[in-house]
């Protein structure tokens, strides 16, 4: 990410937005249950309002020194941070109650490596645990705060038979202004 989009990313504003009101909105009605995966969670802001409502949180950040920061921000709590590739997840089958991503989808970047991360999201996630997350679609305040940065984003029209054909039973996707939500199920 550029420096702009780094600093947004670990602002108090960004954190007032993302924990008010997208996260609730987004996770809504969903059990996360007992041991939940974060994919991308940068500096942490989605990560501190999850560590509070979960028994254990695992975190997977490709940057290395989010990751470092985030370990060293989140020893002693019931977080794992775990610095790795969420397309190649060194991680086991079956493993987590549910996962989750916020905003960093389009980080990813070829629709391969994206349907590559949606497989291994499917195969670390228990029978009957739920995908879900948030991402945002360009407009030209989003092409700002990517300038430079690794940037895919992902059409949301093709996202559900994305999702399905990764091996989800069910999926379904919302648009709305800015961005979209996801829900998908793993049998």
């Amino acid at each position: 990410m550029n420096l702009f989009h780094r600093w947004y990313c670990n602002s108090d504003r960004w954190a007032r937005r993302l924990q008010g009101s997208y996260m609730p909105a987004v996770l809504q009605g969903i059990d996360l249950g007992d041991d939940v995966l974060e994919i991308g969670p940068g500096p942490g802001m989605s990560t501190d309002w999850l560590r509070a409502r979960v028994a254990r949180l695992t975190s997977i950040e490709i940057d290395r020194r989010l990751a470092a920061a985030l370990t060293t921000r989140m020893a002693g709590t019931n977080v794992t941070v775990i610095e790795g590739d969420a397309t190649s997840m060194p991680l086991p089958d079956a493993a987590f109650s549910s996962v989750v991503s916020f905003t960093m989808l389009h980080h990813v970047p070829t629709p391969e490596l994206q349907d590559a991360l949606f497989r291994e999201t499917h195969r670390v996630l228990r029978d009957g645990g739920a995908f879900t997350g948030m991402d945002s679609t360009p407009n030209l305040v989003w092409n700002i705060y990517h300038v430079f940065d690794d940037r895919m984003p992902v059409d949301p029209g093709t996202l559900e038979q994305r999702l399905l054909a990764a091996g989800f039973a069910s999926a379904t996707v919302r648009t709305a202004a800015n961005g979209f939500t996801w829900r998908a199920r793993k049998r």
